[in-house]
């Protein structure tokens, strides 16, 4: 019975984009973000040059948390309220182990800013609040689980739902008290089994470098290795599906249709074990050792690594 009354009430809550909001509702923080990025971009071909997506209001003045590639190598924010109040921002910070952009609105905003939560405070089965700038709908938590990403991301934790929302990037996931529990990163087709979903970023992530973020811009601590290459799990292996223009990899000789075999002599099947154990060589600049298949037969490749910050061109944002 409990269940179905906080059903009834997400129901009630769920609200379409420029709809009236009451005070107290969580749904208050939500708002539009829309930003432009140079056709120069390194991320403009793969993300595109125009995106839209979600953020959430989290302090009095103007901070907004939102999922990072919205915001990277952007060069103008808009932000857009309930009420259909547009304003321009500033970007703060980026923080790609985490995935999480924060914008600051430059002008005053119909919106209260959300309280955090926790997702130790969740358990598999609950049922949440999902709410994108077009609306929001009850979804529920299906699994906590690590992720990780071809674009060399990695999560220990992840927050994974369904039904999912459409308007995914940058959306807010509220916990039954109202408080934000994750950030909408994903679309996936299989959350678990052939059940599609959402994947959040957990709340948890922020606090610890958000005082980074406001002062630098980007988290102090040492840059993990970043490689340059996008690979996809085919069959139980590692393919390479692209390589970063002029990154590490590429210039290594690592190209498109290669297959990373291990990280020297240690095998691996899937991305997280690859992510996993380039991490464990050291910090941004450590030598990586891959055993690549090529169509000249397997050969030892050492990939100089970087930090990915310096190859992204966000000295235009901040």
């Amino acid at each position: 019975m409990r269940r179905l009354a906080f059903l009834i009430v997400l129901v009630a809550l769920t609200v379409p984009a420029g709809s009236p909001r009451a005070d107290g509702n969580p749904l208050n923080a939500v708002v539009e973000i829309r930003t432009t990025v140079p056709a120069d971009a390194r991320t403009a071909d793969s993300l595109g040059t125009e995106r839209i997506g979600g953020g959430v209001l989290i302090d009095s003045g103007g901070l907004i948390l939102t999922i990072g590639y919205l915001m990277m190598e952007s060069d103008a924010v808009w932000v857009t309220d309930a009420a259909a109040n547009r304003v321009p921002a500033e970007t703060v910070g980026y923080d790609h182990e985490t995935g999480f952009g924060l914008v600051r609105a430059l002008g005053p905003l119909e919106a209260t800013p959300a309280r955090l939560g926790s997702f130790a405070d969740l358990n598999v089965g609950d049922t949440l609040l999902a709410a994108g700038p077009g609306g929001a709908r009850p979804t529920v938590l299906i699994d906590l689980r690590s992720f990780a990403g071809g674009w060399e991301y990695l999560l220990d934790t992840a927050l994974y739902t369904s039904p999912p929302i459409p308007n995914f990037g940058g959306a807010a996931l509220f916990a039954k008290d109202g408080r934000l529990v994750g950030i909408g990163s994903l679309m996936l087709r299989d959350v678990i089994g052939k059940l599609p979903g959402n994947l959040y970023v957990p709340i948890d992530l922020l606090p610890p470098i958000l005082g980074d973020l406001l002062a630098f811009g980007h988290a102090a601590s040492p840059a993990q290795p970043w490689i340059g290459l996008y690979p996809n799990e085919v069959d139980g292996g590692l393919v390479v599906g692209r390589v970063a223009p002029g990154g590490p990899a590429q210039t290594a000789g690592i190209g498109p249709g290669d297959v990373i075999l291990g990280v020297g002599e240690e095998p691996v099947a899937d991305m997280e074990q690859l992510w996993r154990k380039v991490r464990a060589l050291g910090s941004a600049g450590v030598a990586v050792p891959l055993k690549v298949l090529g169509g000249s037969g397997v050969r030892d490749v050492v990939v100089t690594s970087r930090d990915r910050r310096g190859w992204l061109k966000l000295e235009r944002s901040y």
